[in-house]
């Protein structure tokens, strides 16, 4: 496991504490993100709230983990109480970056993709993206344009985003016409 919180840009949310669940010490959470069975195998996160990290800065041991009406229900190690409970109600459950599953080749985290430049086929930039939209299908790219104005939408789809450099922090598309002028409207 990791050494430790550092360096915000290393970790990566996973899910986030709602409130407590029950009477010994659960609490409710959502979940953060698109693999359905992350937390199958997940046995340590770090909690951290507004100001940092929870407590010492030390991984908690995830006892259980089972899901309710669409929420995540979370025993941890030395939380026995609603009381104990309602100390982590906000806070966000993090991993280090380097222990996320590595993915297979044509997939992305969608974090990763937030802050690439998006650049058309002829070199043009068009901007950077900002967050990721879950429309159903295969996703949006928000992207904020070079200019000034309101994001473009960008599906992200392989026949529109042809090449993806998470890496070099880049993504080429071939936009289809007039998809640029639809958004400025």
């Amino acid at each position: 496991m990791h050494s430790g919180p550092g360096n915000p840009d290393d970790w990566v949310t996973v899910a986030q504490v709602i409130r407590p669940w029950g009477n010994r010490g659960e609490v409710a959470a959502i979940s953060l993100t698109s693999l359905a069975n992350r937390f199958d195998t997940l046995r340590e996160v770090y909690l951290f709230g507004e100001n940092g990290p929870l407590g010492e800065e030390q991984p908690r041991h995830i006892e259980s983990v089972w899901e309710n009406r669409g929420r995540l229900i979370f025993k941890f190690l030395g939380i026995d109480t609603i009381t104990d409970a309602e100390q982590l109600r906000g806070a966000e459950m993090k991993i280090p970056l380097a222990e996320r599953p590595e993915l297979p080749a044509g997939e992305y985290y969608h974090s990763d993709l937030a802050g690439c430049e998006v650049i058309d086929r002829n070199g043009s930039r068009i901007g950077r993206v900002r967050n990721w939209l879950d429309e159903g299908g295969s996703g949006v790219l928000s992207v904020e344009p070079a200019g000034n104005g309101e994001d473009v939408l960008i599906p992200f789809a392989t026949s529109i985003c042809i090449e993806i450099d998470v890496k070099a922090r880049r993504i080429v598309v071939d936009l289809p016409e007039g998809l640029l002028e639809i958004n400025r409207r």
